[in-house]
């Protein structure tokens, strides 16, 4: 596989850009439970807005920590692109999940009581994912042994000269 030079993505694209909307107030409503709702899709709305703005810093940290090394040891080829975003979107989304739940806490109100939160569930998938990412990008020691390094352009290499 030739190798490639990766140009960083626009993180816009898997994490859009929103302005965050301004809180609702009382008066806008005409019952307090309507009022309610509203504050609540209010604060899920701002939560994703915030949520995008930090994995959209935290993809384009890893990208510039993870791609100048790959590029080096393995020559990273055209087809391993998608994988290195997914890569790196992985990364941003679990740090999201973990810093959400470090916020809400493992368990939550739920609507038959306390339950555990979903984000724990979002988090293990977004894990499994990333273990898969590491092994087929070569990120870990174990994952290193198995990926052959780039090879040299030195002519004196070659056994059979």
């Amino acid at each position: 596989m030739p190798p490639a030079d990766f140009a960083e993505p626009n993180w816009l694209v898997p994490f859009p850009g929103e302005r965050t909307p301004v809180k609702p107030a009382p008066a806008e409503f005409g019952t307090e439970a309507e009022f309610v709702l509203a504050v609540e899709l209010w604060r899920l709305r701002k939560q994703a807005i915030e949520g995008a703005r930090f994995a959209r810093a935290r993809a384009s940290e890893e990208w510039r920590r993870v791609e100048p090394t790959l590029s080096r040891s393995v020559g990273l080829g055209a087809v391993d692109y998608t994988t290195l975003v997914e890569y790196c979107t992985v990364v941003a989304r679990l740090e999201w999940c973990e810093r959400q739940l470090s916020i809400e806490g493992l368990v939550v109100m739920g609507q038959r009581g306390t339950c555990r939160n979903p984000l724990t569930t979002v988090a293990a998938a977004y894990r499994t994912q990333l273990k898969t990412y590491i092994r087929e990008l070569g990120l870990s020691p174990l994952a290193r042994t198995g990926v052959p390094s780039k090879p040299e352009d030195d002519d004196d290499s070659d056994p059979f000269d």
